[in-house]
């Protein structure tokens, strides 16, 4: 069974946020990369379809499938990368309280994939309103 991890998700409000600021500083072709300061002691479980749970102002709305976690530097100066995929599938809105850093999620735990093709086309502000009442 795959472990997940979840993260908060600083400095944006919304998952078109996020996207808006991956274009902003990532080069084209560039993976998406996850920095960290802990490597997860569990990181073998996590490759076996793990993703990251993204919450953001209290919400686990998104989740990236992770591709590869390594240490990069030695001592005092090593760093976690995750390399997640690029899509972005997006999940039930889940409460999630505040934490520091991140935390592993056991798959029994995960908020469900929500099927966007049920859903239509919803203009953002509608979701986020949606969100915010926990009706979607």
């Amino acid at each position: 069974m795959a472990l997940h991890m979840i993260k908060l998700v600083v400095g944006c409000d919304t998952i078109e946020d996020l996207l808006d600021w991956r274009k902003a500083h990532a080069a084209p072709g560039e993976p998406w990369l996850l920095r960290t300061r802990q490597t997860p002691k569990r990181a073998a479980e996590m490759l076996d379809g793990g993703s990251v749970y993204r919450v953001f102002r209290g919400n686990i709305l998104c989740r990236q499938r992770i591709l590869d976690v390594e240490t990069v530097g030695e001592g005092v100066t090593a760093r976690c990368q995750v390399t997640l995929d690029e899509a972005i599938v997006r999940v039930a809105p889940t409460p999630r309280r505040a934490f520091q850093g991140w935390r592993y999620l056991e798959h029994k735990d995960a908020p469900p994939d929500l099927d966007e093709a049920a859903f239509g086309e919803i203009p953002p502000e509608l979701a986020r309103q949606l969100r915010e009442v926990g009706a979607w």
